[in-house]
């Protein structure tokens, strides 16, 4: 059991985006909050990292909340955007719980959001925190959905060459964004929840091109576009998958350290039911090995069964259940 601390010297820093200082110590917060908990937080930190801002212009819009006591942190919460709602979550040192710390950071988050009139915003946590989900519903924030992280933890079956032949990952530009926006808008069902960080696959969905009424160019607005060379010096790189040429999807790698995530991978309808969605991802894995990867990851929403049993099939193993709660 942690023992309980007095708060001497509290302050707090608000920043736009985090360096690599805060990195180093949001982190070993975040260990130390994952071993005495067992539970997982999803922080996007090496995302974030590669996150700039002009420093010359002062901050434009809080995302960072790093609660102090002298100089050691015992608190944070963050705020990502992928081009959908806030994600918001946060964590409190062990040590300082149950002293106002996670409120007060909240409090902040939601002035924030309430200057910056962004819509709703979720609310994230871990289905095993119970701290999490009581605070959560004492905001009075809904349920919305939930997602499985999962790890390759078994061999991956190999892919005929059939299934492979003719496909390859071309790396997407700023001139592939409207593409990429375009079949984001078709895997999301809810335009509402299009982000770079989900994980959706539906090859064996029973929806034809023919009952799918598909999102032209020029339906798509820029906001919701996300520009892949940007999203690549963050650390995201987007592929676009051809087959003889042809576009049939998309994926995003990440490879931060030695682990490897795979998102955002999705098969066009009308190149769906060929077996191109095991060929993609079997495609992602061989990737992120390459590059020398140790461990490999991804996130599916909970509702989509047929990619979960996919990515069960090629080797992933459930690790933690993340709930998504929306506040507006």
């Amino acid at each position: 059991m942690s023992s309980v601390k007095k708060i001497g010297k509290p302050w707090i820093k608000l920043k736009e985006s985090i360096d690599e200082v805060d990195y180093e110590i949001i982190a070993h917060l975040q260990e130390r909050c994952v071993e005495h908990d067992q539970t997982a937080l999803k922080l996007e930190l090496d995302y974030k990292l590669g996150v700039s801002n002009d420093s010359s212009k002062g901050v434009e819009d809080i995302n960072e909340f790093l609660y102090f006591d002298g100089e050691e942190l015992i608190g944070y919460m963050g705020i990502s955007s992928f081009g959908g709602p806030w994600e918001v979550n946060g964590m409190v040192d062990p040590d300082y719980r149950r002293k106002g710390v996670f409120t007060k950071l909240f409090e902040l988050v939601i002035a924030e959001w309430k200057r910056r009139c962004t819509g709703s915003m979720l609310l994230l946590s871990d289905r095993n925190s119970e701290s999490g989900q009581n605070f959560i519903a004492s905001v009075g924030a809904q349920y919305k959905h939930s997602e499985y992280e999962m790890f390759l933890k078994k061999d991956i079956p190999d892919a005929t060459p059939d299934q492979l032949a003719g496909i390859a990952f071309r790396k997407a530009t700023n001139a592939d964004a409207h593409e990429i926006a375009r079949q984001n808008a078709i895997y999301f069902k809810d335009e509402d929840e299009i982000s770079s960080e989900d994980m959706i696959l539906a090859e064996k969905e029973e929806i034809s091109s023919e009952d799918m009424i598909l999102p032209k160019e020029e339906e798509i607005s820029s906001e919701e576009m996300i520009l892949p060379e940007e999203e690549e010096r963050r650390g995201m790189t987007s592929y676009l998958v051809e087959k003889e040429g042809q576009i049939i999807g998309k994926v995003n790698l990440q490879l931060t350290s030695k682990l490897g995530a795979i998102f955002g991978l999705g098969v066009l309808p009308e190149h769906r039911r060929k077996g191109y969605g095991r060929a993609l991802l079997l495609l992602a894995i061989e990737k992120l090995r390459e590059a020398n990867a140790q461990e490999i990851m991804l996130q599916v929403a909970a509702e989509n069964s047929n990619a979960l049993n996919l990515y069960k099939s090629c080797g992933f193993e459930e690790t933690s259940t993340m709930d998504y709660f929306e506040l507006r």
